[in-house]
């Protein structure tokens, strides 16, 4: 009867817990392995991605001089030091806002470059100008690092530094206007200065443009564009034509 009974389950209950534990194994082996398999790929992907995104990223250089008679070689030295990729160079004054080469910068850079120059100075004159610079880069994921003044606007001390020496540079240039303007104050009551030089007009020309302007022949725009005057100079030098021909009659536009 145990034969025939018993030993027959207790064989399939042996044999088929066995075998289940086997199952059991294997599954948390290939599982384990598939686990390991995707977090490599994930790795993998994840350190590609990152050195792609490196590759991409650029290191920018930017140089300014205010006139043509000054040299651009220690700002040129600083750029070759930090080993930047291109640079952008202009001599032109830092108070015109319409400068090419800040203009074509701004439009190269791109999301993780980092903008190198020699001093907050080459790149704004006023704090207003300045500012929206750093802005326009900010917003464009752009890193601006000062060499002068050891600025880097990663990070918040950076930021805030750069406000606090734009200010002073900014400051300092209107100390600068006003010894200007009070040197010229006191070169007048010495009877030292005597101004700009006058513009040269070719009289002869001019009343020859006059009288086509006075017979609605030319605009007045034609006419300062001719001679080449301001607005300002153009009425002036009328008056003063009018005076010495004793021509009487109001003048218009």
């Amino acid at each position: 009867l145990y034969f025939i009974v018993v030993f027959p389950f207790r064989f399939y209950y042996f044999y088929s817990t066995r075998f289940l534990g086997v199952c059991r194994l294997l599954f948390q082996y290939n599982t384990s392995h598939h686990n390991k398999k995707v977090n490599r790929i994930s790795t993998e992907r994840k350190i590609f991605i990152h050195k792609k995104g490196t590759e991409n990223m650029s290191k920018i250089g930017y140089i300014r001089v205010s006139t043509e008679h000054q040299e651009t070689a220690r700002q040129q030295e600083i750029m070759c030091d930090y080993q930047v990729d291109r640079i952008f160079s202009e001599k032109i004054s830092g108070a015109n806002k319409d400068r090419p080469q800040l203009r074509a910068m701004l439009d190269y850079v791109r999301e993780g470059d980092t903008l190198y120059i020699e001093s907050i100075s080459r790149l704004g004159r006023s704090t207003k100008d300045l500012l929206n610079i750093i802005d326009t880069l900010t917003e464009k994921g752009v890193t601006l690092i000062s060499h002068k003044e050891n600025i880097d606007t990663d990070t918040p001390a950076g930021k805030f530094m750069l406000t606090v020496f734009a200010a002073l540079s900014q400051l300092e240039r209107e100390q600068l206007k006003q010894r200007q303007r009070e040197g010229i104050e006191i070169a007048k009551a010495q009877g030292k200065y005597t101004g700009r030089k006058p513009i040269e007009i070719d009289w002869t020309r001019f009343g020859q443009l006059y009288w086509e302007w006075k017979s609605k022949n030319i605009t007045g725009r034609d006419f300062m564009r001719r001679m080449d005057l301001s607005a300002n100079t153009f009425y002036r030098r009328v008056r003063e034509y009018e005076a010495e021909h004793g021509i009487t009659e109001p003048t218009s536009a």
